[in-house]
């Protein structure tokens, strides 16, 4: 038998042939045909497949994994897809000639269970040999049905999510049980502080992916640079936070410094051809990431940033962006002077004259109103965080002063039903003392909760915060 050419895609009856198929047990694994392609794309690559736990009506797995050959996978980590769209995407991308009708036809996508609604063909027996194991994967599928949606892979419902496209097995992110275990939050695809979908239009401009590393982990989560603008965790904040063009991620704490963020903003804006409303709002946003930074990159930077944004606001050429990004770079790279080099620009775009004609650069006097305002913002800021240290301390005294009165009703009557004669009074009694010791500890217990408030609130899970009405 001659070998199937690269990149061809042999048939076996594909995906109508699923009811022709021996049914699997629940997790079961396996390597080729018929639930996983072989020799694609060329001869010898065997991909595998895995069977999930949870039915449909049909008799077939909700959930399958399909595993691409190690050799096609650079690092040599396994890579992993959920879905049948994640498989097509990468196929079309790594495999643009590939008939995507025919790859699917070539091996069955549906694995069979052999539970009711597709029985064993062979005699109608039950591969798993129990069926009080049925009960058992309907009742998985109840419990699981409310925390995972119908995307695999996206609990907030993005059909979009990163995490939809590839898996990688024992991929090195940091655990979470504080806003990950929220049930519609996605670490992929939602922001950590508006815990809105993020939108990766234009490249992802408008949202930082924290990067930072613990131990053998990142952290892996994402907020948009708006939010946290916002929440003065992003850009240039004074102390007691101590930001410096710089993000400080609320999960882990940890900072990324900005400026290569917004040299990939010019990218950005380089890249659009004629949408200058989405270059005014990139524009802008370079421009506050950017603002009051002591960085002399950010510094000059942001007179590029000041530039454009004039250019664009006057209806001149723009196209000097990606021209005045390769400058600055180049500047600041490792052989120029540790960053002193003077940049390369004619003298109508240097950085220091903000005049385009005779329209003068209208932008300087928005960010000296901003610098105006800061003290204003940073003291409203302070004002907060006394205000919520206000409402943690009274909570947890109203708590504590309910658990001293609970306490004391307790004991009293504890007395009373000692010195009680009356049997049948006695049985009341103890039915209440029953009662108040049960709803004492459970008190206790959410004073225990409560008391996480310590960690401050933007490492305290929603729950928590809900006990203090924040």
């Amino acid at each position: 038998m001659e070998p199937e050419p690269a990149n061809s895609v042999a048939s076996n009856g594909g995906s109508n042939s699923s009811n022709l198929v021996a049914p699997v047990a629940p997790e079961q694994s396996g390597e080729g045909l018929p639930y996983a392609p072989e020799n694609f794309p060329n001869p010898g690559d065997i991909w595998r497949w895995k069977s999930g736990k949870r039915i449909s009506n049909n008799g077939n797995y909700r959930d399958r994994y399909l595993y691409v050959p190690h050799r096609l996978v650079a690092n040599r980590s396994s890579i992993i897809f959920k879905s049948k769209l994640s498989v097509e995407r990468y196929v079309k991308e790594k495999f643009p000639d590939v008939n995507i009708t025919e790859f699917f036809d070539s091996f069955t996508w549906s694995i069979p269970s052999g539970l009711p609604g597709n029985m064993n063909p062979r005699g109608n027996t039950n591969p798993l040999g129990d069926d009080s194991l049925l009960r058992q994967f309907e009742l998985e599928e109840e419990a699981e049905s409310d925390l995972l949606c119908d995307i695999d892979g996206c609990k907030a419902g993005n059909s979009t999510c990163s995490s939809l496209i590839l898996e990688k097995e024992h991929s090195p992110i940091m655990p979470c049980d504080l806003c990950c275990a929220a049930p519609n939050f996605c670490r992929e695809c939602c922001c950590i502080l508006c815990y809105k979908t993020l939108d990766s239009a234009y490249g992802g401009y408008s949202y930082i992916i924290c990067k930072v590393t613990q131990g053998n982990t990142i952290c892996g989560h994402a907020a948009h640079l708006e939010c946290a603008r916002r929440s003065y965790m992003a850009g240039t904040v004074e102390e007691p936070i101590g930001l410096d063009a710089e993000y400080l991620c609320r999960r882990c704490d940890g900072i990324t410094e900005l400026i290569s963020h917004a040299n990939e903003l010019l990218l950005t804006c380089e890249a659009i051809d004629s949408n200058n409303d989405v270059k005014e709002k990139i524009l802008h946003l370079g421009l506050c990431l950017l603002c009051d930074s002591q960085k002399a990159t950010a510094k000059e930077l942001m007179s590029r940033f000041a530039l454009a944004l004039s250019k664009l606001k006057d209806g001149t050429n723009t196209e000097d962006i990606l021209k005045a990004y390769t400058n600055l770079t180049a500047a600041h790279s490792p052989g120029s002077n540790n960053g002193n080099a003077a940049m390369d620009t004619s003298d109508d775009e240097s950085p220091l004259n903000v005049k385009k004609g005779t329209k003068s650069f209208r932008y300087h006097s928005e960010v000296l109103k901003l610098d105006a305002e800061f003290d204003q913002t940073m003291e409203a800021f302070k004002k907060s965080q006394k205000y919520e240290l206000k409402v943690a301390e009274e909570t947890l005294r109203e708590q504590l002063k309910h658990l001293n009165n609970l306490s004391k009703q307790l004991e009293k009557e504890k007395s009373e039903l000692a010195n009680q004669p009356n049997a049948s009074h006695s049985s009341v009694l103890f039915q209440t003392v029953k009662k108040g010791e049960e709803q004492l500890r459970q008190e206790v217990m959410k004073l225990e909760e409560m008391k996480k408030i310590a960690k401050g609130c933007g490492r305290t899970s929603i729950d928590v915060l809900k006990l203090f009405d924040f």
